[in-house]
């Protein structure tokens, strides 16, 4: 019979065996219940699948239904529209509105159908003297007995629209009134007067040849009323018309037609509006000056080279 310690040194190992067993056991079991803990807690539920982001995240990405709306559909009654952000005007910066703009000046205040001779404004140049003859010149005015007369620069002349101008010349204190009738074409500089000799010896001796003269347009008192001449060879067919006698410079000659229409003719260099087709020949004629007054002739019968008075004249300005 073995002895008890020897019994006892088996018996030992023995028990610890069991216990490892038991300790085996327990540890195996955990491990088992924290994978199934694991497993149970996973997102994917343990699919293996990537789990599905968050609801919020979703809504985030989405597009705003408002994008995602058809072009063709009709927007909302506030769509599209900006609120202002421009500041209120102050009375100092007044609002560029209509109402608050300045009225347009009429072009009998300004002048506006003026060519390069403007309105109240001043002119330096210089004056020189010829000798006008029996009075006629470019402006085909005809021979005349007026000998304070002047012959434009071609620049200022501007195709004939200087002519009939009266024009206020002034130099060393002196001053005199001449009236456009020819042009004086080069060496003749812009700015540049050619007087009557009579007219230039008003302002200085002949002998001086050339003087520097200031000179401004004029809207003087006359007792003249404004003329029509129609030109040598004029019928229905064609015709040249002329103004003499205006006050104040022509801008615009206009025939009627025969729907009632104006039509406006061209201006020659020698000083006739042209109706080349005969358009309104020994009809109405309606003449404009250049502060934009208008007077309207009636019924004058064609008559070439025959001055047919109107009784009627532009207002001084």
């Amino acid at each position: 019979m073995p002895s008890a310690s020897h019994r006892h040194r088996r018996a030992r190992p023995e028990r610890r065996t069991a216990r490892a067993s038991v300790v085996s056991v327990v540890a195996l079991a955990a491990v088992a219940l924290v994978v199934s803990l694991v497993v149970a807690f996973r997102p994917d539920g343990g699919s293996g699948e990537p789990a599905a982001a968050p609801a919020v995240s979703a809504k985030a990405s989405a597009s705003p239904s408002v994008s995602a709306a058809p072009s063709s559909a009709s927007p909302s009654p506030t769509a599209g529209k900006k609120k202002s952000v421009s500041p209120k005007p102050t009375p100092s910066a007044p609002s560029p509105s209509t109402s608050a703009r300045p009225a347009p000046r009429t072009p009998a205040a300004t002048g506006s159908l003026a060519g390069r001779i403007r309105p109240g404004a001043s002119y330096r140049g210089v004056a020189t003297s010829y000798d006008i003859g029996d009075g006629d010149g470019a402006c085909s005015f005809g021979p005349s007995s007026d000998v304070m007369t002047a012959a434009m620069n071609t620049a200022d002349y501007e195709t004939s629209k200087a002519c009939g101008a009266y024009v206020l010349v002034r130099a060393g204190g002196k001053s005199i009134m001449v009236r456009i009738t020819n042009e004086c074409p080069a060496p003749c500089v812009a700015g540049q007067l050619d007087l009557s000799r009579e007219a230039f010896a008003k302002l200085a001796p002949l002998s001086a040849g050339r003087i520097t003269v200031d000179w401004s347009l004029l809207s003087p008192a006359i007792s003249d009323t404004v003329s029509i001449r129609y030109k040598t060879g004029s019928s229905r067919y064609w015709c040249g018309i002329q103004a003499l006698g205006h006050r104040n410079p022509l801008a615009r000659l206009e025939v009627r037609t025969g729907d009632g229409s104006w039509l406006s003719l061209p201006r020659a260099e020698y000083n006739y509006f042209l109706s080349e087709q005969g358009t309104g020949c020994g009809g109405s004629i309606r003449l404009t000056d250049i502060y934009g007054e208008r007077l309207t002739v009636e019924g004058l019968a064609v008559r070439a080279e025959a001055v047919q008075g109107t009784g009627v004249q532009f207002a001084r300005r």
